[in-house]
């Protein structure tokens, strides 16, 4: 059983030096989360500042949380929904176009249960492209989410999923495959 007493956090475990850490924690809670919601090039332009890879015309809401955005790749035209949680101990990548639902909540950071001192470990995690996770939807440390698979709402990750896939539950289960559905109107034009 663990013995918390002999907790650290490895060096350099963080990515950045304390005061860095400390200065985007303030800025996060500031003049990151209380931007108006229409300001996406303001909050984009936060995380940059402070490391994250940003694509173009990404949105971003005010009160999404980034532990450490120099973790952080965002592809063009990926959205993350409000109260969604980024707990980027470490590295996140959401592909371009993907969207990333209100109160997800992506976990790249656990603790080793069988070590004495409950050592704190990290492990990627990676959205790819096209890719929509629902309402509330929970990814574990280590899970890749292949390009084009929805996940649907309050469902959890643990285990990698494939592209083009519709999966949910608890865990997630792949239930069909992601077929594009074609428009009649846009068939007509052509």
């Amino acid at each position: 059983m663990q013995e918390l007493s002999g907790f650290s956090v490895p060096k350099g475990f963080r990515g950045a030096g304390g005061i860095k850490v400390q200065l985007w924690w303030a800025v996060q809670a500031t003049l990151f989360a209380g931007s108006p919601q229409i300001f996406y090039r303001w909050r984009a332009f936060l995380l940059r500042l402070f490391g994250a890879q940003v694509g173009k015309n990404v949105v971003v809401r005010p009160s999404v949380k980034i532990t450490y955005p120099w973790k952080l790749t965002l592809g063009d035209y990926a959205w993350v929904g409000d109260d969604a949680v980024l707990y980027s101990l470490g590295d996140i990548t959401i592909g371009k176009n993907s969207v990333i639902s209100q109160k997800c909540y992506l976990c790249t950071g656990s603790h080793d249960y069988r070590s004495a001192h409950f050592d704190i470990t990290a492990t990627p995690i990676v959205i790819g492209e096209k890719c929509w996770l629902a309402t509330d939807v929970f990814v574990a440390p280590g899970v890749s989410i292949g390009d084009g698979t929805v996940v649907g709402a309050r469902s959890s990750v643990f285990k990698s999923l494939p592209a083009n896939a519709i999966c949910r539950g608890n865990p997630a289960v792949v239930t069909r495959e992601r077929v594009e559905s074609v428009n009649i109107e846009e068939q007509k034009h052509d």
